[in-house]
């Protein structure tokens, strides 16, 4: 793989500016986000004056932890608009969520939101070892999705030239990637695989690809899963992550030079991590939910925002600013069984470690009597997808999860194509415990 370790004279300098040269802005950024969403947002004000505090409160970056929260909920409950701190004719773009489990969830940008987001995404791209005149193939989804605008802007305002493929068509992607020869590609890890099951349907060796670059986002993967494709393409895996509700993505972003955790810019995102349980500030270094305030968002300001992703915070390594872990999963698709607690990357982790299996499966949860159960399914590679084989690599995968994870499960192994594709954010777990 090449070199891309970035020019520091290329850098934003707050990016490695000092700790207390980045608290200071925090601050003074933080007192006006507060004060903005307070005055702006009937919500807010209701929320404050019951909980006792006023953004005058706020003398230093600790005393947030007596703010409340804000949940997902409360953008539904708000539909659509209510949340907004700045009049409508303001807002230049909207986004939503599928709002398959409920009322969507919308959020709204102005001009200097988008301009934010565009130079963030920029910064994010370049940490990930992109550069001014390079070509990136985006596949993230168009339309109210975030990802597809999110990157676009950013690829453009790199000084990059954008492929805007968007999400399925997965031949013609690898038509493109072949013909096109681009750099680096934007898209989610689940849907990555499909594009190197498709080159090798084609005959084409994914390490001949002008490929050096993955900047992959918007569901949790393992470290197995980029060794897995940095082995396939020759190219560097980079994580970048972000959320509708904070603004999209680009809220953080691994470092191509170290790829120890993704680096949060913390200029314009403040972080914390709390215990889920009780809503307790931990100590960096602790695993907990990550709640996010936005500290420059004109448009749709989240104070305390609960994220439900399950991560720990670490100092600053390439870049001043603090990382998060890659995300372990989210605290509200975390599976309970008998006890133990179960995240599909650490199902992930195993399907991968297990010789014999592709990098795809999905899990069922279901009753088994009165008891929650799952079970796993994945399929053969190619070249084992006998039934001597397969019941080899049910085995091995069944002890893997039962040791190294401590549950019982039941697995399922298909032959090659029998695990639903993604063409997008993968769906990894069914939920059948309704069902009779």
């Amino acid at each position: 793989m090449k070199d891309l370790t970035p020019n520091k004279a290329d850098l934003d300098p707050i990016e490695i500016a000092s700790i207390d040269e980045i608290r200071e802005l925090q601050l003074r950024r933080m007192k006006w986000s507060l004060r903005h969403a307070y005055d702006n947002v009937a919500m807010y004000k209701q929320r404050f004056d019951a909980a006792g505090v006023h953004p005058d409160d706020l003398i230093t970056l600790a005393d947030l932890a007596k703010f409340p929260f804000t949940y997902k909920n409360d953008l539904r409950d708000n539909y659509p608009f209510g949340l907004f701190a700045v009049p409508k004719n303001q807002i230049i773009r909207l986004h939503a969520s599928s709002g398959t489990t409920g009322k969507a969830t919308v959020v709204g940008y102005t001009k200097g939101d988008i301009d934010n987001w565009a130079d963030l995404m920029a910064r994010s791209l370049r940490a990930s070892g992109l550069r001014r005149g390079d070509m990136i193939h985006n596949a993230y989804g168009y339309g109210l999705f975030t990802g597809g605008l999110g990157a676009h802007y950013g690829i453009e305002r790199l000084g990059a030239t954008v492929v805007p493929m968007g999400g399925g068509q997965t031949e013609k992607q690898v038509g493109l990637i072949t013909d096109f020869r681009p750099d680096g590609i934007m898209v989610t890890p689940s849907y990555m695989l499909n594009i190197l099951e498709q080159f090798h349907k084609q005959g084409l060796d994914p390490r001949d690809s002008s490929l050096s670059v993955g900047v992959f986002g918007a569901e949790p993967w393992t470290n197995a899963m980029r060794l897995e494709v940095e082995a396939a393409f020759d190219m560097h895996a980079v994580d970048i992550y972000g959320l509708s509700e904070i603004m999209g993505p680009g809220v953080a972003n691994e470092c191509v030079e170290t790829k120890d955790g993704l680096h949060i810019w913390e200029d314009h995102f403040y972080p914390e991590i709390i215990n889920p349980e009780t809503g307790e500030v931990v100590e960096d270094g602790e695993i907990g939910e990550l709640v996010f305030t936005t500290l420059t968002k004109e448009g749709l300001p989240m104070v305390r925002y609960r994220t439900r992703d399950l991560t720990r915070l670490l100092p600053g390594t390439a870049r001043t600013m603090r990382r998060m872990e890659k995300i372990t999963g989210r605290s509200d698709d975390m599976i309970i069984l008998r006890g133990v607690n179960v995240f599909p990357t650490q199902i992930e982790e195993q399907v991968m470690a297990t010789g014999g299996l592709a990098p795809y499966y999905q899990i069922e949860r279901y009753k088994a009597g009165r008891m929650d159960a799952m079970r796993v399914f994945v399929e053969a590679m190619p070249d084992a997808a006998d039934e001597l084989s397969k019941t080899a690599a049910s085995r091995m995968l069944t002890k893997r999860i039962k040791d190294i994870v401590g549950v019982s499960t039941e697995i399922f192994v298909g032959d090659p194509g029998s695990v639903a594709r993604s063409q997008g954010k993968a769906v990894r777990v069914i939920d059948n415990r309704g069902k009779g």
